[in-house]
């Protein structure tokens, strides 16, 4: 008897289910609330891949054996509400790709520098001649992945909707760079909700698995002291003297079970605390799958870094431009104005998240001589920032923004749009903003 699977959402994870469902002989039907587009509908009628669009029909639903939802739908949705009333089985792509391979999972997951750490951590098992796949909330969705290839290792970037709907997903490494307040209007509004859809990362590692986390994050600092954790602990920190991970003289200090490995990071490109701590963390996966010393440094050295996070642009008469766009909330932005040595001319604003700005002003006090604020409704930054620096200016276009920025800026300065905010309001997402930002600054 063929298993009947429905795909709620024919987005990048939902389509990649589907065809990873076909391949394994399922009768998969997509259902999205949304359009579908006209090449994507084609696309899933050549692969034999029945759907529809503009509405979720229950009659389908009722008769599936199981349903994968995609993670851009909501726990707290109706449709979801419902099924789950009629005793539905609920899985997310994760889940449903890791019960179709055997490869050792790597996944990494956090409010912020998830992203960069996954790419490193694939940039240096591949170069060390592993056969990996990179996958999950970067590039392709685990399931196209799991369909299309049999890579050895996967390295997971995870989001927290990723996890919502976990039941046996189990990495072998798991890493947890940092937990802050986001995305919230999907938990309630409620930051220990979201701390528990971080953790769900850990929920099936056993003893013979290993727990990566960053020991300087005061949540996580406080949930792993009170938590009963199967798998082996490995505690980050820049400044760590006992066992675990640490860094001193431009060298990451791994120490576990009377071994003490030293990887020579002088050259790593990027800059700032929390970078640090992200290559900290793809060294020690890196070594814990037995790559080489020399094999992880020299990949340390060549990495270029994620595009919209703290990239480095052009530097115009002595005045360096930085595109961190994807710096959507407040820890992220605090990241990024921490590692800046120079005087700064920040553009920031968006779509206010619920951000709490007074976090910023200390560094904004000792640092900024410009505040260029861009976004329709600017009044928060304003009452926060007005005063601080010599120059506060509003503005509702990333060129206009950017010209201001070369007119105040003096040598030896830098510019750096970090927004602490959503882009919605002014551009289509993060990549649009910092798309905008890098011509505008090329176009001076």
């Amino acid at each position: 008897m063929i298993n009947k699977l429905v795909i709620l959402g024919a987005g990048k994870s939902g389509v990649g289910a589907a065809i990873l469902g076909k391949k394994k002989g399922y009768d998969v039907f997509i259902s999205d609330k949304n359009e579908i587009d006209r090449n994507l509908q084609d696309f899933l009628s050549q692969e034999g891949i029945q759907w529809e669009a503009g509405k979720h029909s229950m009659e389908v639903m009722k008769a599936a054996d199981f349903i994968i939802k995609s993670p851009g739908v909501p726990s707290n949705s109706t449709i979801i509400k419902t099924l789950l009333e009629q005793g539905k089985d609920i899985i997310s792509e994760i889940e449903f790709a890791s019960q179709h391979t055997s490869a050792i999972l790597i996944g990494i997951t956090g409010t912020n520098g998830k992203t960069t750490t996954t790419m490193l951590t694939y940039k240096i098992l591949k170069d060390a001649g592993l056969n990996v796949g990179i996958a999950g909330n970067i590039g392709d969705s685990f399931a196209l992945q799991v369909a299309k290839n049999n890579f050895d290792y996967y390295v997971l970037e995870i989001s927290s909707f990723q996890l919502d709907d976990i039941s046996e997903f189990a990495p072998h490494i798991s890493v947890i760079t940092n937990i802050t307040p986001d995305h919230l209007d999907r938990y309630n509004n409620s930051f220990e909700d979201y701390i528990k859809s971080k953790l769900k990362i850990l929920r099936n590692q056993s003893e013979k698995d290993f727990f990566l986390f960053n020991a300087e994050d005061p949540v996580l600092k406080k949930v792993i002291k009170k938590a009963n954790l199967g798998p082996q602990k490995i505690p980050l920190d820049v400044s760590l003297e006992m066992e675990g991970v640490s860094a001193k003289n431009d060298k990451i200090i791994i120490k576990q079970k009377k071994k003490r490995i030293m990887i020579n990071s002088a050259q790593f490109p990027l800059s700032g605390r929390h970078n640090l701590l992200n290559a900290m963390a793809a060294s020690t996966i890196a070594s814990l799958l037995e790559v080489s010393n020399d094999s992880i440094r020299e990949s340390l050295c060549h990495f270029k870094g994620a595009p919209h996070r703290m990239e480095k642009v052009l530097t115009i008469q002595h005045v360096q431009y930085i595109n961190d766009s994807k710096a959507t909330n407040i820890n992220a932005t605090f990241f990024a104005i921490d590692s800046i040595k120079s005087p700064l001319v920040w553009i920031v604003g968006g779509v206010d998240k619920g951000n709490d700005y007074n976090e910023l002003l200390p560094m904004i006090r000792k640092k900024a001589k410009a505040i260029i604020c861009l976004g329709l409704d600017n009044e928060k930054l304003r009452s926060t920032f007005e005063n601080v620096s010599e120059i506060f200016i509003e503005t509702q276009s990333m060129s206009e923004a950017v010209k201001i920025a070369y007119k105040v800026s003096e040598a030896k300065d830098t510019v750096l749009l970090s927004p602490a905010c959503a882009s919605f309001d002014l551009f289509k997402n993060y990549e649009d903003r910092g798309n905008q930002f890098k011509n505008a600054v090329r176009n001076l």
